[in-house]
């Protein structure tokens, strides 16, 4: 008797795991490439500035993909001479009366369209809607070091700052609903109703183009595949939404967007 008890409940034991294994096996695991957190303190040397702005340049941060190393028609070149102004250590102090190379490049960063170059869109969504104040300013240092002096120092590089998520310190997005996610974050590479920006493909029936698990994948991990026609471009979509959206505005925006057919 006691036996077969211990067998029964057994059975529900072992068919709950089962159950929840399935559940949890279900919802999509959300990963994806964060820029290192920067933490430097007030002692931080410019060669160590350099070396990180260096390395989210040439990666997590896009920029190679429309600047100097990329497809150079989409931003200015600017680890090479561009226009006989020299790299953008060079010129960077030159090019707004009564602005720094320091301060100038930083806005440029983070209020691109403020400062746009002749000739160029403009399409490069501001830099601190992807990274946090430490990354920016390493990359400040990183575009001082190409032919000039870096004058980025510990003292400019906020110690607390109430804008880094606990999630790999990205600026956090609020809310659930999937407009105001897209009107935050991606119309500032695509184009959706009639807005936003020419960059990446349109939004507008890319639910009739893709499946929802293709969405949710092109958000997850972009690089995985490209539309056709913006292959150079993969690079350029961040692939750090896994971990500033949670499970709930990941999945109210793969739902919108599969409807847009």
């Amino acid at each position: 008797m006691m036996d077969s008890v211990d067998l029964k409940v057994g059975a529900v034991v072992f068919g709950t795991i089962l159950l929840f294994t399935l559940v949890a096996n279900a919802i999509p695991q959300i990963q994806s490439d964060v820029p290192e957190l920067i933490a430097f303190g007030a002692e931080v040397t410019a060669d160590e500035l350099v070396a990180a702005g260096q390395g989210l340049y040439e990666g997590a941060g896009g920029c190679t993909v429309c600047h100097a190393g990329g497809t150079g028609s989409r931003g200015p070149n600017l680890l090479t001479d561009y226009q006989g102004e020299g790299t953008i250590g060079q010129r960077c102090g030159d090019r707004i009366n009564g602005v720094d190379c320091k301060a100038y490049l930083y806005a440029s960063l983070t209020q691109p369209t403020d400062f746009l170059v002749d000739d160029f869109p403009p399409i490069m969504p501001p830099l601190n809607r992807t990274m946090n104040p430490q990354q920016v300013w390493a990359v400040t240092a990183f575009l001082q070091a190409q032919g000039g002096e870096v004058t980025v120092t510990g003292a400019d590089i906020p110690a607390d700052d109430d804008t880094v998520a606990s999630s790999g310190g990205l600026p956090g997005v609020a809310g659930a609903d999937p407009a105001e996610i897209l009107n935050q974050e991606c119309v500032l590479c695509h184009q959706l109703a009639g807005g936003g920006v020419p960059l990446g493909p349109p939004l507008d029936g890319v639910g009739g183009r893709l499946s929802s698990d293709q969405i949710r994948q092109s958000i997850l991990n972009p690089s995985a595949f490209a539309s056709e026609g913006y292959e150079e471009l993969i690079a350029a979509m961040p692939q750090t939404f896994g971990a500033r959206f949670t499970a709930a505005q990941l999945e109210s925006v793969v739902a919108y967007l599969g409807s847009l057919e």
